[in-house]
């Protein structure tokens, strides 16, 4: 193993999850960090640095960072603010020598300053670090842990996308991108990358394909951003942060900003990403455990 650790932040959402895993694969010591140490040990066991790591408590930077100069920067989705929530953490850690942060942004956003991946874009050019965007489309995941009662318990998609088609991408892919950047730093340097699947899809198609899968009617009910706020407040425990930011992400969709295909996946790993219907069939069970 590396004697340097890489530190990956969100160590055990999905694509945390899965950077972590290629990082293991090529032999580089990782340092993972989560909410709690208990929690990364739970995923991990000691094949991993354990670490607790809060962007908003300055007590737990020094554990996390030092000794660091590889990142995988993961935006934790309540922190809606990076300016006070995140960029103290990080000029800190720059302080303690790290060098290179591979970040995993938000397609389009680049074009779309209102979510907070831009402004943390924003401050990475002119940090000083070596930077690589991750720019990544509407999960597959998403629709198996974020919506997974809507479908499981009321099949139905409730999301305010409205017509607009979005070319959704699988976590596992994102996240063998993501380490790809940081297992070769020269190559990925100053770059971003948008990582899409290779076909866009409508929700209602999305509904298709998971009614076919699950052998039940899944229908998509194009709800307004208010109808979405309140029911994603309510009924899926979201705060009111996390729900602005998914409206904003909704309506780019909507809008058809989440379209676009891009080959960048392919160019990175050598082979086509995993499609939806792929994925559907993968994860059948978390939508109907009776199958």
């Amino acid at each position: 193993m590396t004697a340097e650790p890489i530190l990956v932040s969100g160590a055990t959402g999905n694509v945390g999850r899965a950077v972590v895993e290629r990082l293991l694969e090529a032999g580089v010591r990782v340092r993972a960090a989560g909410r709690t140490v208990e929690s990364v040990q739970a995923a991990f066991g000691d094949r991993v640095e354990a670490v607790a790591l809060d962007f908003t408590d300055e007590a737990t930077w020094r554990g996390a960072f030092t000794g660091v100069r590889r990142m995988f920067l993961l935006r934790p989705p309540q922190l809606g603010r990076p300016k006070t929530q995140m960029i103290p953490a990080l000029e800190h850690a720059r302080e303690l020598g790290l060098s290179q942060i591979v970040f995993l942004s938000l397609q389009g956003a680049e074009r779309n300053p209102v979510v907070p991946h831009a402004e943390i874009e924003r401050w990475l050019r002119s940090s000083g670090a070596s930077w690589t965007f991750v720019r990544a489309s509407f999960f597959h995941q998403n629709l198996s842990t974020t919506h997974v009662s809507d479908i499981r318990d009321r099949d139905e998609i409730m999301v305010p996308a409205g017509h607009g088609r979005t070319s959704f991408v699988d976590a596992e892919d994102v996240g063998a991108v993501a380490a790809a950047a940081l297992l070769s730093p020269a190559e990925h340097k100053n770059m971003a990358w948008t990582i899409t699947g290779d076909e866009a899809l409508s929700y209602t198609q999305v509904a298709d394909i998971l009614t076919a899968e699950l052998g039940r009617p899944v229908r998509y009910t194009r709800p307004g951003a208010l109808r979405y706020g309140l029911h994603a407040r309510k009924r899926l425990g979201m705060p009111w942060g996390m729900v602005c930011v998914t409206i904003a992400i909704y309506t780019a969709a909507r809008l058809g900003q989440a379209a676009g295909i891009s080959a960048d996946l392919a160019q990175v790993l050598g082979r086509a990403p995993r499609s939806f219907a792929e994925f559907a069939h993968r994860h059948r069970g978390v939508w109907d455990p009776t199958l």
